[in-house]
């Protein structure tokens, strides 16, 4: 019982993170069809905003408006210079994107080295859950990300601003001619996923270790996930990293860390191969 439950746990630990990573990029391709490979480097300023925070001087609390900060400038210069340019261009925007990451990489290794930062938890000690004590941070992370995807569901099928995002993502030219300014959703959406990846890294740099290469897992898994569950909706979204959290929880709980990554590779490579669209297709 005590270890079927912290099985349990520790698979609801890794749907949430990588739900919290790879909601952005699914807000950037899902709405854009702009395959970011920057999304692994937003992650990464998001998670140095701890880092920029305390060089400052400044509370840990202040890292969360520093991080929206920093992060949101920082996505709309990308949004403004880059990305507008190559919408409807995906494998142009693939290029430059990926491009554009190695120059974040470089610039953020520049300015704070290589070395590994540790960020303190904000929240510590465990919670105790009937036989098994869990930390209680990772059960704070848990209960946030139900609570933001439901309220983010809610928001994106009764909001007007939903309906003109819908509207632009089946038909953009029907949408412009509605009177629609696309130019400004399509920059609100693409900052809005780049800070959303910012906060995700901000939130879970007390459990990973913070330097210039973190993006890359980042990325990575949220692929996977977007992959597996079906791209541009959050219904595939949520699919997605349930299948892909859960596998990995169950096979690294079963054998080891690299099991369960290998596990996920190769169920992400079967999908490209025989189901491309996914298990959830856009309605």
């Amino acid at each position: 019982m005590e270890a079927a439950l912290l099985i349990g746990l520790n698979a609801a630990w890794q749907i949430a993170a990588l739900a919290l990573l790879a909601l952005g990029l699914a807000i950037v391709f899902g709405l854009l069809r702009i395959l970011n490979m920057a999304h692994g480097e937003f992650v990464m300023l998001g998670a140095y905003a701890h880092v920029l925070t305390a060089q400052a001087g400044l509370p840990p609390w202040m890292a969360l408006p520093v991080c929206i900060g920093f992060v949101g400038l920082a996505a709309l210069a990308v949004e403004r210079l880059v990305v507008r340019h190559l919408y409807d261009r995906m494998f142009d925007s693939l290029l430059a994107t990926w491009a554009l990451s190695i120059l974040m990489r470089e610039a953020v290794e520049l300015v704070w080295g290589r070395a590994y930062r540790n960020v303190p938890l904000p929240v510590e000690g465990v919670t105790q859950l009937g036989p098994v004590g869990y930390p209680s941070y990772r059960l704070m992370v848990i209960a946030l990300i139900v609570i933001v995807f439901f309220a983010l569901w809610r928001w994106y099928r009764r909001s007007l601003t939903g309906v003109r995002l819908r509207a632009m993502v089946s038909n953009p030219a029907l949408a412009r001619a509605s009177g629609i300014n696309t130019a400004r959703l399509s920059a609100m959406a693409f900052v809005t996923g780049c800070v959303s990846a910012g906060l995700a890294g901000l939130i879970l740099a007390p459990v990973l270790a913070v330097e210039p290469n973190m993006g890359l897992d980042a990325l990575i898994r949220s692929f996977f996930a977007l992959v597996v569950g079906g791209l541009g909706t959050l219904e595939g979204l949520g699919i997605g990293v349930a299948v892909v959290g859960g596998l990995q929880a169950g096979l690294s709980a079963a054998f080891s860390q690299t099991a369960g990554y290998l596990g996920v590779l190769i169920l992400a490579i079967l999908f490209l191969w025989r189901r491309p669209d996914g298990l959830y297709r856009r309605r």
